[in-house]
């Protein structure tokens, strides 16, 4: 483990949901526009910041303990074909309509696994709990292709590694 290098083309990634009403609402999207997996993504990007504080001592210029604060997890997915999915799974309902009142904000799990062909089975996976989009953006430039960008939000991650 961990002498591995990968690159994007290694990679794939997948869009699962969990049940209740939110993840219902993703699974349709999902489902309509065969998200699994996700295709035409060109860069995925997740963040996880911990917001660690110093406790600073008067009469001490260094900190004398480092504590842990919240946990945010966030990043982005650039994708290279423009249908909707992306932004329906943001609005839910209100990509088709103006909703007249409050409405469900779908949530899914995102899957980011990464596989080195020549060693088949050996695998890193990253997983991104309880996401939410919160951006969306769609460029199209005179000279190149029609892309799409979400950022997102989720509860937490979790990572697996696998060997052959």
């Amino acid at each position: 483990m961990g002498t591995n290098v990968y690159r994007g083309s290694d990679g794939s990634i997948a869009l699962a949901v969990e049940s209740g009403l939110e993840g219902d609402k993703a699974k349709a999207v999902s489902e309509a526009y065969s998200l699994t997996p996700i295709g035409r993504v060109t860069g995925v990007t997740v963040r996880v910041t911990n917001d660690v504080r110093p406790f600073h001592e008067l009469g001490q210029r260094f900190a004398t303990e480092l504590r842990p604060g919240n946990v945010n997890v966030y990043g982005t997915i650039d994708r290279a074909y423009i249908n909707g999915a992306l932004l329906k799974l943001m609005l839910g309902d209100a990509a088709d309509s103006r909703p007249a009142g409050t409405f469900v904000s779908p949530s899914f799990n995102l899957s980011v696994r990464v596989e080195n062909p020549s060693l088949p089975g050996t695998a890193s996976t990253v997983t991104v709990m309880g996401v939410k989009l919160e951006e969306w953006n769609y460029g199209l430039p005179e000279d190149d292709f029609a892309m799409e960008k979400v950022n997102f939000r989720a509860l937490w991650v979790k990572v697996e590694d696998a060997t052959a």
